[in-house]
């Protein structure tokens, strides 16, 4: 059995423009029939939402009913043993939250990695390694593995280029929230500062060549940004997409 491709790597390295939504949402019928509307790929996030880590292979395993649609997972934190976990359950992309410098870019990457170029446990009958059914799984596992890394505050943008620079990085996503709040505008994402400090990171990220990334709700601004270079955009939220619909709807009725 061969190493499965990872799609949403293979695109970045390209320079093919990904488009994503969010999946807060606990269980595996809402990741699923996320995957089955076509976005090129699905985030199963475990910082921001309830999803604990048994709740993720289910999770994974429902957006695989759908090849085109690559899963992207969100460890709670920059943690080795749920990065393990995540990686044995299948997981060939995550997004690693509120890194800071060089030093944790790299223990992300340590994390990433087998020995002798990282530090990952190894363990046999995984669903990554197809069970075992993938003879040279420990040798070849990180040629598909893509690591986002997320940088989300001024102190972490003064050292972008070189987290960015990283080897074994293979992203960088923005994280307006956070930014917002570290530039002393919190909940603030659309003020001038915190626009102009994101866009100028685009910039910065495709002037090294490096994928940048967003979640953003603001469809002029994700376009803006894709006209600047992004590589891979975020434009919904499950919870959001429901809580807005359903206010809508109630609004109707109740105009009426």
């Amino acid at each position: 059995m061969e190493l499965p491709k990872n799609r949403f790597k293979a695109a970045l390295k390209e320079g093919r423009h990904q488009l994503g939504i969010w999946n807060s949402i606990s269980g595996s019928t809402v990741p699923e029939a996320m995957a089955a509307t076509g976005f090129d790929w699905v985030l199963i996030d475990t910082e921001h939402a309830m999803t604990e880590a048994h709740q993720v292979q289910p999770a994974l395993q429902a957006i695989a009913g759908y090849p085109e649609v690559s899963a992207i997972v969100r460890p709670v934190s920059n943690d080795p043993a749920y990065i393990k976990r995540y990686l044995d359950m299948g997981a060939q992309t995550l997004m690693i939250p509120y890194v800071q410098n060089v030093e944790e870019a790299r223990a992300a990457v340590t994390a990433m990695r087998y020995p002798p170029n990282g530090m990952r446990g190894m363990a046999g009958a995984v669903r990554a390694g197809r069970f075992g059914l993938i003879p040279d799984y420990l040798k070849r596992a990180e040629e598909e593995l893509c690591l986002i890394v997320q940088v989300e505050t001024i102190q972490a943008m003064e050292q972008l280029e070189d987290i960015a620079s990283v080897d074994g990085v293979d992203g960088v996503f923005i994280g307006p929230a956070d930014l917002s709040g570290s530039m002393g505008h919190p909940g603030d994402q659309g003020h001038p500062e915190v626009i102009a400090a994101i866009e100028d990171a685009f910039t910065r990220l495709k002037a090294i060549g490096v994928p940048s990334g967003i979640l953003t709700l603001n469809e002029d601004f994700a376009r803006r940004l894709m006209e600047l270079g992004a590589g891979f955009t975020a434009v919904g939220l499950d919870l959001t997409s429901m809580m807005r619909d359903v206010r809508g709807l109630k609004a109707r009725f109740s105009d009426g």
